[in-house]
């Protein structure tokens, strides 16, 4: 871990150069350096597919068909196109329970990563759509493709801590964590969320998360946690987090089933990290849930 530096820290807006609060603790820190040093195969070269760089997993049924014969030549090729065709996927599912979202609204991406997320929401939305990330590098990767895009006045990401955001209170119309909420406090999270959103506002979740009936964290769980160096939480303590912050839950998801042709496809890909055999067996043995909640601001 890093040495506490007690003297202020600032970090860049990388959109518009405006000084921020940067890591508030060492932790974040390291967090922030891990993902400033990453740069996986597996986010990239599925993002190159068609320009819109994911920082999460896939759900739904592998379209088979699309993959080709065994010893077809361009199969690796069609893999790397279906897995990300699942990876949109997910981010459809998760926008699809943000609600009825006003064009004059603000959604907010907390733990935006490289954007592709963000991009799908002013795409459908057209609202504006501000990120958030601890990782400088992938606050400018963001930036620098929405004005490939064209759309950098409505689609921004900044470098900040999201539990301490640079947004007004009651300001946003929708926020959502995409695999991002196990890097945080849930308690703290939650509570700066429900500061951000407007009262009746939705929240949005989908996230990998221990399956309290399993009794503790399955060693297939701790494995997730040391490879991401992140701490994985478990299903009750995000309903009790909720409760403790104004979000009310509206719909809570079982995704697991669903997620798994991505897992048992990319296990088979040249894109493997070693991570896979984890996911697989804490879904199959029931220790590991694939979750999406939804919850509205009261």
């Amino acid at each position: 871990m890093t040495t506490l530096d007690l003297t202020p820290d600032t970090a860049t807006d990388a959109g518009a150069g405006t000084a921020i609060p940067g890591p508030a603790t060492p932790y974040q820190d390291d967090i922030a350096r891990y993902w400033d040093q990453e740069a996986r195969p597996v986010n990239l070269r599925l993002g190159d597919v068609d320009g819109l760089y994911h920082h999460h997993y896939g759900i739904g049924d592998v379209d088979v068909a699309a993959l080709g014969a065994p010893g077809d030549s361009e199969r690796e090729k069609k893999v790397i196109t279906e897995l990300h065709r699942l990876e949109s996927a997910q981010a459809d599912v998760l926008l699809d329970h943000l609600g009825d979202v006003p064009r004059d609204g603000m959604l907010v991406d907390a733990g935006c990563g490289r954007g592709g997320s963000m991009v799908m929401a002013h795409q459908r939305f057209g609202c504006r759509v501000e990120g958030v990330t601890l990782s400088a590098k992938q606050a400018d990767f963001a930036n620098q493709r929405v004005r490939q895009l064209g759309i950098d006045a409505y689609v921004r990401s900044q470098v900040c801590n999201m539990l301490d955001m640079p947004f007004e209170t009651g300001q946003a119309a929708a926020s959502w964590n995409n695999e991002s909420s196990m890097y945080v406090d849930l308690h703290d999270l939650f509570a700066e969320h429900s500061r951000v959103l407007s009262v009746g506002g939705r929240y949005v979740t989908i996230t990998g998360c221990w399956n309290p009936v399993y009794g503790q964290p399955s060693k297939w769980v701790s494995q997730i946690n040391a490879h991401f160096e992140c701490n994985i939480h478990s299903r009750r303590e995000y309903l009790r987090a909720m409760a403790d912050n104004r979000l009310v839950p509206q719909a809570v998801i079982d995704l697991t089933a669903a997620t798994l042709p991505y897992w048992e496809l990319r296990a088979t890909s040249s894109l493997v990290t070693g991570i896979e055999e984890a996911f697989l067996n804490s879904y199959r043995d029931g220790s590991f849930q694939y979750l999406l909640i939804a919850a509205d601001r009261v």
